[in-house]
């Protein structure tokens, strides 16, 4: 049965990345597709159907029913430019409309990234704050919990590229904690449709158990959008040199370096949305 998603779109993507990449409509409905990355999923264009809306400009789906008419399964919120903490009216609305239908009767799936993760922690009893100028540019090692790990369904440690200052520096009340860094310890979490047992959540969790997700990265970008993304924003100034620098010299931000984006957190996405993959 195909699955609707919501996709609340909170950024506008700079015009140099855009040309080549597309907007973020493009880049999650190719993140969820799997396009163009060699991974046979049978049918899974026939499985998701994204929709966006623009929250910058307070459009959001009437009553969670989609274009088509159909409810929602899920929605996706994605990363912005913009602080989460941030007093405006759209962030404003945003955290709103989280707190409002997370916790609706219909409890329905949501995933957040990046500025996505910081809005739901806002909306749901945590905070996003600055964190001292602390940058963390491109492909980053994220230690898991032993609740990650049956998460993401790896032993090692999670490989995201990420692009970020502001973060959330606890875990919410009822999220249990996915994986951390040195610079940021909530590198992602979730919400459970109904809360297990402590004993219960490391050894028997099922990917549609949970009712939110959420990463401090950004499993849609790759590396050429990083560093174009980087690229300008230091040439103007927003990140600092010595960030620059230091991406530059990390040999896992050069093509072909490890992400995990598409074949591992792309796997979880689907599985708490309650798509399952059949692969040929």
């Amino acid at each position: 049965m195909k699955k609707y998603i919501a996709l609340l779109v909170c950024d506008t993507v700079m015009d140099t990345v855009k040309d080549v990449h597309g907007d973020y409509y493009a880049m999650f409905t190719r993140l969820l597709h799997a396009s163009g990355e060699g991974i046979a999923d049978s049918d899974i264009e026939g499985k998701v159907q994204v929709d966006a809306y623009d929250v910058q400009k307070m459009v959001y789906p009437k009553d969670l029913t989609s274009h088509d008419g159909i409810p929602y399964d899920g929605i996706l919120i994605t990363g912005s430019k913009d602080s989460a903490y941030t007093d405006v009216p759209w962030i404003n609305k945003l955290v709103e409309y989280v707190a409002e239908v997370a916790d609706g009767p219909k409890k329905i799936k949501i995933v957040g990234i990046c500025f996505g993760h910081q809005i739901i922690a806002r909306a749901l009893g945590g905070k996003c704050v600055a964190n001292g100028g602390k940058w963390e540019v491109g492909i980053t090692q994220v230690g898991l919990t032993e609740l990650g790990k049956k998460v993401f369904g790896i032993e090692r440690p999670l490989y995201i590229e990420e692009m970020h200052q502001d973060h959330v520096p606890e875990v919410p009340a009822n999220f249990h904690l996915l994986g951390s860094t040195d610079v940021s310890i909530n590198q992602g979490m979730v919400r459970f449709n109904s809360e297990p047992p402590e004993s219960a959540i490391p050894s028997s969790i099922l990917l549609s158990d949970i009712q939110i997700f959420t990463v401090q990265g950004h499993p849609e970008f790759n590396e050429p959008i990083v560093s174009e993304i980087l690229r300008v924003r230091a040439a103007s100034g927003v990140i600092p040199e010595a960030t620059a620098t230091k991406y530059g010299e990390n040999p896992e931000n050069r093509d072909g370096g490890k992400n995990d984006g598409v074949s591992v957190i792309r796997k979880a996405i689907l599985g708490v949305y309650g798509i399952s993959l059949s692969t040929s």
